[in-house]
């Protein structure tokens, strides 16, 4: 009785303790995701305030995160008269939806066969596309230039697909996550008679929801904001996307920081829906990097 006496009051005081730790780091973790959505509620709030000089003058301090004033949509009316917005927001996701679905396709295909087939050369390539990574795209810009202009293809659509297709860091995510993937499932395939081709659709595919997802995101991301390359790229405004678009509010004087705030507000809205959709399988690949054998 006294042994049970004493683990008692232990007992609660390691509950407490615990709930303690619990509650710091909700706590932490509350104002962590309220740092990384402060941005996101500023430029939203803003997109709504009609008056530029209010705007400008909440720019510097917490009123700009408090929708008070004159509110409206007066902001995303004048980006849709000054320029065309949809066409631009078309390109975009056009762009996005083909670089992004084609790679997934292409990238994930090569890892399978790094993964999965032993050839000479095999632990090459895989050190090619480790070494691959760590090359920004700007060191190549200007080689990549000179081809496509060879080609004819400045101011396409094929301009900015092709040449992002195939991604080094997706191939690595796939294979890393291919390797973890049981041989099982593939040797019991094969010895049904299934070739290659029909294991990674009806077997590898179905297991790789997760990693599909974080290379949609992860490369839809990339996509999205791409601005350098179609900016060299493109000459009109038929096939620029949006991140270069948006350089026509910067170039006007004074700057019309609402047009501006709303413009951005349309362009973020997509990436929202996008991890949204992918969040359950993002989240999944990130717990768990890889299939448990």
């Amino acid at each position: 009785m006294a042994h049970e006496a004493k683990r008692g009051p232990m007992s609660l005081a390691r509950r407490t303790r615990r709930s303690a730790s619990t509650a710091v780091l909700y706590a932490l973790l509350i104002v962590l995701a309220l740092y990384f959505l402060f941005p996101t509620v500023f430029m939203v709030v803003s997109s709504l305030k009609t008056d530029e000089l209010q705007l400008m003058a909440d720019m510097g301090g917490v009123r700009g995160f408090i929708p008070y004033g004159e509110i409206g949509l007066g902001n995303f009316q004048r980006v849709f008269q000054e320029m065309a917005f949809g066409r631009f927001f078309f390109n975009s996701v056009f762009i996005l939806v083909m670089t992004v679905g084609i790679g997934l396709l292409v990238n994930s295909m090569f890892a399978y066969s790094l993964a999965r087939l032993r050839f000479r050369g095999r632990a090459i390539l895989v050190s090619v596309v480790v070494a691959l990574i760590i090359v920004p795209t700007e060191s190549v810009v200007i080689p990549m230039l000179l081809m496509v202009n060879t080609v004819g293809w400045i101011d396409s659509y094929q301009v900015q697909i092709v040449p992002f297709v195939a991604d080094a860091f997706s191939i690595f995510l796939f294979y890393q996550f291919f390797i973890q993937v049981p041989k099982d499932f593939d040797e019991a395939a094969l010895i049904d008679g299934a070739g290659y081709w029909t294991v990674y659709a009806r077997v590898i595919l179905p297991l790789s929801r997760p990693v599909f997802a974080s290379v949609a995101i992860l490369q839809g991301i990339q996509h999205w904001g791409r601005f350098l390359w179609p900016l060299m790229v493109t000459r009109g405004e038929t096939y620029r996307p949006l991140p270069v678009a948006i350089q026509q509010f910067f170039s006007q004087d004074p700057k019309a920081w609402g047009s501006i705030f709303a413009f951005a507000t349309m362009t973020t809205i997509p990436l929202l829906i996008l991890f949204l959709v992918f969040q359950k399988w993002f989240v999944q690949s990130v717990a768990s990097s890889g299939v448990k054998g």
